[in-house]
């Protein structure tokens, strides 16, 4: 099954939010550990060192349900956090996506945590590596989702909130009750050890995606990789900066949950 994001995606839809956010800076909330501190509004944040877990519940008018985040652990740029989730569709709706609970690492239409901290953007024709690694669990039954990566790419190194990307990588690494990414198969590469299912789509800027053909709950990898391999088909000109790293779900509808044990990035 292939889902389909409306023009106006998820990031979007959360352009405003993002911009209350920035306005707001220092009422930024501070972690608190354990699964106590659950936060369940939409777009709620919990900030974690250079990273912050966004809430980001983009697609829930086409659902009913819930979804909530907290956070566990720091150490150093390594994070541990986890979302849980409820969610029914509308008719009509099965196939889009009501949520992508997420870390959010630099860009996220604007700027959250301190910019200098995050290390982006990056020139992808720089061939810096970016480093990454993230254990996780997915529950029982979990539903119609996916855990992803998703990178956000501008063609300038000073985005700011209300630009919009020229594209969008996401890397699924576990897919559940038959999601699938948008748009139409184009290739399959061999990246990291693992072998990956290329799509390409388009939402008013293009969205490549790299589907795991084997799921796994640990991975670690160099994202330039991901990058490099489409500027080899001519899919993306290394001309583009990569502005924000996020990881997390997209659900589709279902009930679940997500532990992320172990997540970091580091770049350079």
């Amino acid at each position: 099954m292939q889902h389909r994001r409306p023009r106006l995606s998820r990031g979007a839809k959360t352009a405003a939010a993002a911009v209350t956010a920035l306005a707001a800076g220092a009422s930024v909330t501070v972690a608190m550990a354990g699964e106590e501190a659950k936060k369940c509004a939409a777009f709620d944040t919990i900030t974690m060192g250079k990273y912050y877990v966004n809430n980001n519940l983009w697609g829930q008018d086409d659902g009913t349900g819930t979804q909530c985040v907290w956070d566990n652990s720091r150490s150093g740029n390594t994070i541990s956090w986890g979302t849980d989730y409820s969610w029914t569709s509308k008719a009509g709706k099965e196939n889009a996506v009501k949520s992508y609970s997420s870390t959010v690492l630099g860009w996220h239409w604007g700027w959250k945590v301190d910019k200098a901290s995050t290390e982006l953007p990056i020139r992808v024709g720089d061939r810096k590596r970016v480093n990454t690694s993230w254990e996780f669990s997915v529950s029982s039954s979990p539903g119609t989702m996916n855990v992803a990566y998703d990178l956000w790419l501008h063609s300038k190194n000073t985005a700011d909130w209300q630009d919009q990307p020229t594209d969008e990588i996401m890397v699924w690494l576990n897919r559940q009750g038959g999601a699938g990414p948008l748009g139409s198969k184009v290739g399959r590469v061999s990246l990291g050890g693992a072998m990956w299912d290329i799509y390409e789509g388009d939402i008013g800027w293009k969205v490549h995606s790299f589907v795991r053909v084997a799921n796994t709950t640990k991975a670690t990898l160099n994202l330039d990789d991901f990058t490099q391999a489409l500027v080899r088909r001519k899919l993306l000109s290394d001309d583009k900066y990569v502005s924000g790293i996020e990881a997390g779900t997209e659900v589709f509808r279902g009930k679940g949950r997500v532990d992320t044990k172990a997540f970091s990035v580091d770049i350079g």
